[in-house]
């Protein structure tokens, strides 16, 4: 071949190779472009569910946090409630209640037990923690009654029958709240009432009655509407009953001190109050 053969040849090798480059430079930079349009709106999405998330959290008014309540026994059925309801208004937010008899709660905070707010079924309880709590605050009310076995067959009537020596009554332990005024209404009354049993809870009282253990028994009203298809209730006259009162405060060992006060606050609020008068609770 001839120089000048050999030197067209290395020039239109020359065009090629500069061609196919060109080439893959556009598609890259194509791919390139497309990606990028494709990236903007998913971008924006992430951005937007971000946004979302934040708005939620923002318009609870109060922080996101999991929080224990311990709660008398009395309270077990319409807090359940209460609670659904807030974790509802309040995304993030997840409560775990403790029931129990109130001075089981009492000796609970006492030892240290990992807890954010307490609700007792009486001021004597609260009072005496208050080296422990924030203020309380009464959130709702309760009244007694007498329990008695489904059908009443042993005919209790009122407060003097429960004297009958022939009747099997339980009734709360005097350090109960609600034994202390179960024993109040009755010694107003100058009645002696030798029961079969004395129980750590309201809803101990409860059980006994609606199993048939025992004849009778004295309960909140609201814990004998929750077994009204297993007892009967005997109302007390106003004139010879007692009022319970519920106060509710945050627990100073709490290691969710915003989120508790906003709970406790919310227990005074419209929403909680409806909850609590619906159940049969009475206001505070």
């Amino acid at each position: 071949m001839s120089r000048s053969a050999t030197a067209r040849s290395a020039v239109a090798r020359s065009a090629t190779a500069l061609r196919v480059t060109r080439l893959r430079v556009t598609r890259r930079r194509a791919a390139a472009v497309l990606t990028a349009a494709l990236l903007v709106p998913l971008a924006a999405a992430c951005g937007s569910d971000a946004a979302t998330g934040d708005e939620a959290a923002k318009g609870s008014g109060a922080p996101a946090a999991r929080l224990t309540v311990l709660a008398a026994a009395s309270l077990t059925d319409v807090f359940r409630t209460a609670g659904a309801a807030y974790e509802k208004s309040h995304p993030g937010t997840r409560i775990t209640f403790s029931f129990a008899g109130s001075q089981e709660l009492a000796a609970q905070v006492r030892q240290g037990a990992p807890a954010d707010a307490l609700v007792t079924a009486d001021t004597r309880t609260m009072d005496g923690l208050k080296d422990d709590t924030g203020t309380p605050a009464v959130i709702a009310g309760n009244r007694l009654v007498i329990a008695a076995g489904e059908g009443n067959p042993k005919h209790v009537d009122e407060l003097k029958d429960l004297a009958d020596s022939g009747l099997k009554v339980v009734l709360a332990a005097p350090e109960v709240p609600v034994g202390r005024y179960s024993k109040q209404i009755l010694d107003a009354q100058h009645l002696t009432v030798r029961p079969v049993s004395q129980e750590p809870s309201v809803r101990a009282v409860l059980s006994k009655v609606e199993l048939g253990e025992a004849d009778a028994g004295l309960v909140y009203r609201t814990d004998a509407a929750s077994a009204a298809d297993k007892v009967d209730t005997v109302e007390i006259p106003d004139a010879q009953n007692a009022v319970a009162q519920y106060p509710a405060a945050t627990l100073k060992q709490s290691g969710n001190a915003e989120a508790a006060a906003a709970f406790v606050a919310w227990l005074s609020g419209p929403e909680a109050q409806r909850i609590l008068q619906d159940a049969g609770f009475q206001k505070p």
